[in-house]
């Protein structure tokens, strides 16, 4: 459509080789001097996850968007694919850049690696907003047999219809087919042994234990049609994290910034520019 915002990106993808040997894919836009906004997505999903809301964020904000290791065309080595592994990779990228203080904005597994680095280095985040997130799936046996009966027998080359069925169950609105076949071909860029291995120890991880320790102040970000992850862990997440708080969209599945990037850049701007992250 003439005029659409979305279809004007023009940050340039970058790559840059951390300390650890590890090189990231990433886009860096605008030039905001207050704390930078770094767009962290999901498990199998590379920066493109976000060019539908890039578009939408103004030039005053520094958005930095990343492909984690592993994904789209980031490294991907033999091992290191739990939150806190992603969450160094993201802290060594920061420092590379520059950058002191960030609004993490993590996306469903990513809210755990969102949720690590409040943790590990509370002074150098300034908010999080975890979208579709959750603190832990232990003893989620859906997920489970989910893994093992999906997950683990995975080989290369990894079916493209299978991941289109993948993509395609996190969704409840339409979102353009030429943007949901990009998202199909950044997950195949994924090689087998990282979708077995990232996805066994996101079955694992268990932040519950140290929500308690993040202070930064944090928006939950949550579609009421999401098939994989309840209420009751946002529920979870606002009762542990203090001052946080909920907005829910309606009729909205598990990827809220594929499905309404607008609403979404919308409540993030909201989010970044409020007071509380000016000092």
């Amino acid at each position: 459509m003439a005029g659409d915002p979305e279809s004007e990106l023009s940050a340039a993808v970058r790559r840059i080789a951390l300390p650890n040997r590890v090189t990231l894919s990433y886009v860096d836009q605008g030039r905001g001097a207050g704390p930078a906004i770094v767009l962290l997505p999901g498990l199998t999903d590379s920066w493109r996850s976000y060019e539908r809301v890039l578009p939408h964020l103004p030039d005053s904000l520094r958005v930095i968007a990343v492909s984690l290791r592993g994904h789209g065309d980031s490294d991907k080595p033999a091992s290191g694919y739990g939150a806190r592994d992603f969450a160094g990779d993201v802290t060594a990228l920061l420092d590379a850049l520059g950058i002191a203080r960030v609004v993490a904005v993590g996306h469903s597994s990513a809210g755990l690696v969102a949720q690590r680095l409040a943790i590990d280095h509370p002074e150098r985040t300034a908010g999080l907003v975890l979208e579709s997130s959750f603190c832990t799936l232990r003893g989620r046996a859906d997920l489970q047999e989910f893994v093992a009966t999906t997950m683990l027998p995975l080989q290369d080359p990894i079916d493209p219809a299978f991941v289109a069925r993948f993509q395609e169950g996190t969704i409840v609105q339409p979102v353009p087919r030429p943007f949901l076949a990009a998202m199909v071909q950044e997950s195949l860029k994924m090689p087998a042994r990282v979708w077995r291995e990232a996805f066994s120890i996101l079955l694992v991880e268990d932040h519950a234990s140290e929500l308690a320790a993040i202070r930064a102040p944090t928006l939950l970000i949550w579609g009421d049609g999401d098939a994989i992850i309840g209420r009751a862990q946002q529920d979870v997440l606002r009762s542990a994290l203090t001052g946080s708080r909920l907005v829910v969209y309606a009729g909205v599945g598990h990827t809220p910034h594929w499905e309404d990037p607008g609403h979404f850049a919308n409540d993030l701007l909201a989010f970044v520019t409020t007071p509380h992250h000016r000092h």
